[in-house]
Parts: C-alpha cells; structure tokens; sequence
C-alpha cells in the first residue's frame, strides 16, 4: 500500500460495526450480504464453499448487471459510528479476484436524528472520493480532503461486483445538544482521539475509544513485552476541556498479560503537564474505577502501563468546562 496514505490509516474506523456504525440500505446484495461491509476483522476465504447463490464470499457482492443496467452502479449506504470528519477511506477487495467491480466512488451527507432508509436514499449526496479504478483482492485506499461533518456514507460500485470490507478513517466530533451531561470525554463517539502511543505491535489503541465492553482480548490495545527499563504508554486528546470525576481502566480477557500498574497524567490548555491519578497497582481481567481529586482542566490525558501489556477499555469521566463546551459547539458548527 502506498505510504502516502499512511497518515489516516492511523485513525479510528467510524464506519466499523465496533464503533456502532450500520449498513442501512443497499440496492441488490444477491450474492453476499451488505453487512459483512462494517465487520471489524480482516475478509477471510474458504475455497470450494458454495450456497444456492455460488461462492460464498465474506463481502458484499452484486449481481451481474445487463443490458441498461450496464450504464448504472450498485450502492450500499453505511451509517457512521459517530458523526465525524472523514479522514480517508479504504476500499477493500479482498478475495475478489474476478468480480471485483473496476471503479468505486464514495459520497457523504449528514443527517441529523434517525432517518429511515428511503429519506437517505432520496437525499442529496457530496462526493468525497470521485470515480476511481480499483484492483481486485486489494486494500484500496482513497484521501478525503473535506472538512466538513458527515454521519453516512454511501459506496457506488461501477457497474457491479464485490466488496469485502468498507473503512472510513476519521475524528468524531462530539454534538454539543449533549456536551453538558457527565461524559466519557476519551470516548471516541464523543469525539475523543489517540495522539500517540509508545507501541500497538498486537493491537491498536484505537481500540480503547471504542463503545460498549470488549468481547476479546482482541478487542482492546496490546503492546509487545518490553525487555528494557522502560514502560509503554498511550495518549488521549478529550473530547474538549474539562474536569475530570473519575477513570475506568479496564483489563478484561487480559489475564497473563494485563499491566503490573498504571498512572494517569493529565494536560491543560498551555501545555503544562500533571498528575491525575498516581501509580496503581492492577488486576488482570479486571474492571477498575479510580476517584479523581484533581479539579485542573484538562485537554489531553496520558495512561502510562507498567511495564508492557494489555487494556480493553479507557473511560475518562467528566464534565466540559465552559472553555471546552464553547471549543465543542465552534467545531460542530464549523463542520457543517
């Protein structure tokens, strides 16, 4: 893959069925179904498999297309996780080698509450990714320039094929209707972000942002085992400014490999760096809750791990201070 699109590759994927995206709508889905579009783990192949339908293929596949249809394109319509800024996208054809369609094109909308399938579909639509050749069994990626704020997407395929998987790289931002109410501010569906992180060798710490509890130990963020003095860590930019009440750190499905302790550090709006919660010691495959006395604003958290291991989930509760709840509403209605 091309490293010039690296740089998106490394944000969350609001698309995904982990992150609560849904495929909604989709015109034809014969051969494979549209859902197997948002699943979080890589498309796998079992040769010779057939169904009723042919091959069984874990994407999205059409049918062939005739006569007049030849002109059009198949589409499926994903809603989002969370309502964001699209980052780049990755089209990606594993396993199609001879059905695999030869251009795709991705447009967005936002539209905000529940709408019904038939109120996307007549909507209008802006294109984020014009028409553009793609190759079989390939993760094809695409840069997204806009800034604005989108809550769907809806993959064209011209004229017809399949599709294994469907990324959308982004930030999701957090809706200010609700930024009053006591907040995870970390949750990536609140618009929380990882800035860095000193090692994801098994996992990524996007993982850590996600909703709900992990399922697997697959499903959080696991570094490789160090064999240095040092300690790995991970960093967080918060939704927006505020006052934190109290952290979940949460290890579960990590039994021989959930961290010794941990500490947490917290950033304010200059820069300046301090504590939030010193060194703890931890259990495996345990949910722990910690109080925090600190009243500082906050705008950026650090979860130093010692030394190595794994974590499924990092909740910072809180509330926005007035700094961050105006940061919040300015970015929601720049994106618009």
């Amino acid at each position: 893959m091309s490293t010039a699109h690296s740089h998106f590759l490394s944000l969350p994927d609001l698309a995904s069925r982990a992150a609560g995206g849904a495929v909604v709508w989709a015109n034809d889905e014969l051969f494979a179904e549209k859902e197997n579009l948002i699943v979080p783990a890589p498309a796998e192949h079992r040769p010779a498999t057939f169904g009723h339908k042919g091959q069984v293929y874990d994407g999205w596949e059409t049918r062939r297309s005739r006569g007049a249809d030849r002109e059009s394109c198949d589409a499926a319509i994903v809603r989002l996780g969370v309502p964001g800024v699209v980052r780049g996208v990755v089209v990606d054809t594993a396993w199609f080698t001879g059905n695999y369609p030869p251009e795709v094109s991705v447009e967005a909308a936002y539209v905000a509450g529940h709408p019904s399938a038939r109120e996307l579909v007549e909507r209008h639509w802006t294109t984020i990714v014009e028409r553009s050749p793609v190759d079989g069994d390939t993760r094809n990626p695409f840069e997204v320039t806009s800034g604005r704020r989108w809550s769907h997407v809806r993959l064209s395929i011209h004229p017809d094929g399949g599709v294994a998987r469907l990324r959308v790289h982004g930030e999701g931002l957090l809706d200010p209707q609700f930024a009053e109410l006591p907040l995870d501010l970390a949750a990536l569906d609140n618009g929380g972000r990882i800035t860095g992180c000193s090692n994801m060798f098994y996992s990524s710490p996007n993982n850590l942002l996600l909703p709900g509890t992990a399922r697997t130990m697959g499903d959080g963020w696991e570094t490789s085992r160090r064999r240095d003095a040092g300690n790995d860590w991970v960093q967080v930019r918060l939704a927006a400014q505020g006052v934190l009440g109290f952290a979940e750190l949460d290890t579960s499905y990590f039994i021989g490999n959930a961290p010794e302790s941990a500490r947490l550090r917290g950033c304010d709006a200059e820069g300046r760096w301090f504590e939030l919660l010193d060194e703890v010691a931890l259990q495996p495959d345990t949910r722990h809750r910690f109080l925090i006395e600190s009243e500082r604003p906050v705008t950026e958290a650090r979860l130093d791990v010692f030394p190595d291991g794994g974590m499924a989930r990092l909740r910072l509760f809180g509330r926005l201070t007035d700094d961050g709840l105006r940061a919040a509403s300015e970015r929601w209605s720049l994106s618009g």
